[in-house]
């Protein structure tokens, strides 16, 4: 059963998101939509980084022995907007939960548009392999377009010849750019941030004239064969929760342990609000655990 809060936040968000996503999809639009700060976690380190060439930050606890699994975190944001600094309610909740983060600042469209942010992603990738970082004690996660692009730099790894990480965790994937999952359609009124009808046409912002169907774009389309167990979370009523289901019946296809917890009401990327939706909290503890599993 779903918890109050989860319940309550949701018109907060139609009003707050949806409603101003609802016009022309454009780049301040959609920041403007997201600018919100929420709250971040105490008992948590920030700190500045430059990771394979990449900026962004270190995200780690403030006591105790350095965690034995490192996590490299892309943060979602429709490849628009956002940071590692407003992703710091994941990333630092991650830390809290026993795990070191990288959190990167990959370049942002429309001022780099595909395949910008896969270069970053693997970049980043690459140098903590080459900081010392062991594959087995390396993880990789993100959310939304942060989810997508996890998997992309997977992708792009692979074909590298380098190593897979130990795990990979995606809250709310945006794994399919062309938007033709059925709960894009399915859920246009239940989810109350994202507008199913303009995935393909947001898209386009980041994508210029690559098409989306591109496997490092969208990797739905592409070959998962010998990636890391996954843990995907996705809300029953988002627009992108298809972008999960396949992509889990995909990965399973393929030989690949695939893990999909499917939860009510929540909305997209609820771990975001895990200060006050127990369901975000829960999220963390599992995907931590998951993280965590790998080290032993």
């Amino acid at each position: 059963m779903a918890s109050l809060a989860a319940h309550l936040l949701n018109p907060v968000l139609r009003y707050q998101v949806k409603r101003k996503l609802s016009g022309t999809a454009d780049p301040e639009t959609v920041r403007r939509a997201f600018k919100s700060p929420m709250p971040v976690p105490r008992g948590v380190l920030y700190t500045e980084a430059l990771v394979g060439g990449v900026p962004g930050e270190w995200v780690e606890p403030a006591v105790g022995a350095r965690p034995a699994m490192t996590v490299l975190y892309l943060h979602g944001g429709a490849y628009l907007v956002c940071s590692a600094e407003t992703h710091r309610p994941i990333t630092g909740a991650l830390a809290r939960r026993g795990v070191r983060v990288f959190a990167a600042n990959y370049r942002l469209a429309p001022e780099h548009r595909y395949p910008a942010a896969v270069d970053d992603g693997l970049a980043a990738y690459r140098g903590l392999l080459e900081q010392g970082v062991m594959p087995q004690r390396l993880a990789i996660a993100g959310d939304s377009a942060g989810g997508g692009l996890a998997l992309a730099v997977l992708l792009a790894a692979k074909e590298a010849g380098l190593p897979m990480p130990a795990r990979a965790v995606l809250f709310s994937p945006w794994t399919d750019l062309a938007g033709t999952g059925a709960s894009a359609i399915e859920n246009e009124g239940r989810d109350p941030m994202i507008i199913g009808s303009k995935i393909a046409e947001g898209a386009k912002l980041y994508l210029g004239e690559a098409d989306p169907r591109t496997p490092h774009a969208s990797p739905l389309y592409g070959d998962l064969a010998g990636l890391p167990p996954l843990m995907i979370h996705v809300g029953a009523n988002e627009v992108l929760r298809d972008d999960s289901v396949r992509l889990d019946e995909k990965a399973r296809a393929a030989g690949v342990v695939s893990l999909l917890r499917i939860w009510p009401v929540v909305a997209h990327v609820w771990p975001m609000f895990h200060s006050f939706v127990p369901e975000g909290r829960q999220t963390l503890d599992d995907s931590a655990a998951f993280i965590r599993g790998a080290a032993r």
